[in-house]
């Protein structure tokens, strides 16, 4: 029966669901048939199907899950909050919980970014971000100052605005006639340096083709965006901190703002609760999403300087950010976020995150050292690494072959990377790292 309901389930969201990041056809049963897994429910760190089966969240259902599914201390306050408010227009209204959770926002920054602007996922937050850039640089009476730098390799989401500034291929070519061309400048990528360089001698080169950008169209560009420490969609490309120090300097210098784009990276994920920490520097503008709900409801938010909301300060209507939809600062979302920051708070969540970071880097070693891996890397809480001469269908194979070892995995091309929830224990550790290297050699070996 239950087996029935498992395939039932499947039959109907593939004749009624439109799967995100996904060629249906893939779906269709065949040689290269991809699973797709009906959840029932979750619990911890786990995942499971209608017949029973669980699976390891390895990659927090896309880095938003960071205490687990039904954590019992978000659902209480939501289902707090659900007795309270479940949602009013910000436009003319505010409430508890978004103005707790700005405040609580802006204090992590030491109150260098203090104004939040909130919005449902994180390519609207980089919308709001471009938008603001523009507009604020307009309200200042600059007006030349219309264009925008990315990185090789950069992901920022997938409306066009946010396309505009994204440089992976597959998402970006089809919708190029759309797009509003911006300035790619060299990736900091660490795995780039040569021999006998350094991380840091990569993070500089690239700093100077930035450099070299700014000198030639300063005057016209109103900002530039980064991933700050992992480029994630390109496959986990990590560098160096110095990197944010020189382009911090640079964008100073050369009056340009600061995108930092923490939507996959902040929330602790990099081992500091904002990622541009480890370089000690803030940028003009933050986009937070993903992990900052717990992974439970959609949210993001764009947090900026003083000096930017004051260019908007007017008592002319058309100076002001006009940019709004109608779930903006949703109370549910804030109090799930809410949560989420006590949590950091009460269980020292940055802390007992380092520990754990290095008992599964241990455990990853007979992966780190196998022959077919190359660039075995990590950053707080998210590790990855290349598969050497990987067939054009390794991702999906290794998909479908870790769903047979219960783990939810999602290589990104030949690049293998884990970013697993905050709660995982020494079993679950040891479980993943076995089975994460019995996956690769199955399918490195077909």
């Amino acid at each position: 029966m239950e087996l029935d309901k498992q395939s039932t389930w499947v039959e109907r969201s593939l004749r009624s669901v439109w799967h995100p990041c996904t060629q249906m056809q893939h779906h269709a049963q065949g040689d290269n048939h991809v699973p797709l897994i009906p959840v029932s429910h979750g619990r911890g760190a786990w995942l499971y199907d209608h017949d029973g089966r669980r699976y390891l969240d390895a990659i927090s259902s896309w880095w938003v899950n960071l205490f687990g599914h039904a954590n019992p201390r978000i659902n209480a306050a939501l289902k707090d909050q659900l007795d309270r408010l479940e949602h009013a227009m910000l436009a003319g209204f505010t409430h508890e919980p978004v103005v707790q959770l700005s405040e609580r926002l802006s204090d992590l920054t030491d109150n260098v970014l203090g104004h939040s602007f909130y919005a449902s996922d994180g390519a609207s937050a980089v919308e709001i971000a471009l938008k603001m850039s523009f507009h604020a640089w307009r309200n200042s009476g600059q007006t030349d100052k219309q264009e925008f730098v990315c990185l090789k390799g950069g992901y920022h989401g997938e409306t066009i605005g946010a396309l505009a500034v994204t440089d992976v291929a597959l998402f970006k070519d089809a919708y190029g006639p759309l797009l509003r061309a911006s300035h790619v400048a060299a990736s900091p990528d660490a795995r780039q340096a040569a021999e006998g360089e350094t991380a840091q001698d990569v993070a500089r080169r690239a700093a100077q083709d930035v450099e070299r950008l700014f000198v030639e169209r300063g005057r016209h560009i109103a900002a530039i965006i980064v991933e700050p420490l992992v480029q994630c969609a390109t496959g986990m490309a990590m560098h160096d901190p110095l990197y944010l120090t020189l382009v911090r300097e640079l964008c100073d210098r050369h009056q340009v703002h600061l995108i930092l784009d923490e939507i996959a990276v902040g929330c602790g994920r990099t081992g500091t609760f904002f990622a541009c920490e480890q370089a000690g520097v803030w940028p003009d503008f933050l986009c937070l999403s993903k992990g900052i709900s717990g992974g439970y409801l959609p949210l993001s938010l764009v947090m900026t300087r003083e000096e930017i909301y004051q260019a908007f300060y007017s008592s002319d209507v058309r100076r002001g950010f006009l940019h709004s939809h109608s779930y903006t600062g949703n109370p549910l979302a804030c109090r799930a976020a809410l949560a989420t920051l006590d949590i950091f708070r009460e269980d020292h969540v940055l802390a007992a995150n380092r520990v754990r970071a290095d008992r599964l880097s241990a455990a990853l070693a007979p992966l780190q050292q196998h022959a077919r891996v190359r660039h075995f890397r990590q950053r707080g809480m998210i590790w990855a690494f290349d598969a050497v001469d990987a067939a054009p269908d390794f991702s999906r194979r290794f998909f479908a072959s870790a769903v047979e070892h219960e783990l939810l995995l999602r290589p990104i091309g030949a690049t293998v990377y884990l970013m697993p929830p905050y709660i995982l224990d020494d079993a679950e550790i040891d479980g993943l790292a076995a089975r994460t290297l019995a996956v690769f050699e199955q399918v490195i070996g077909a």
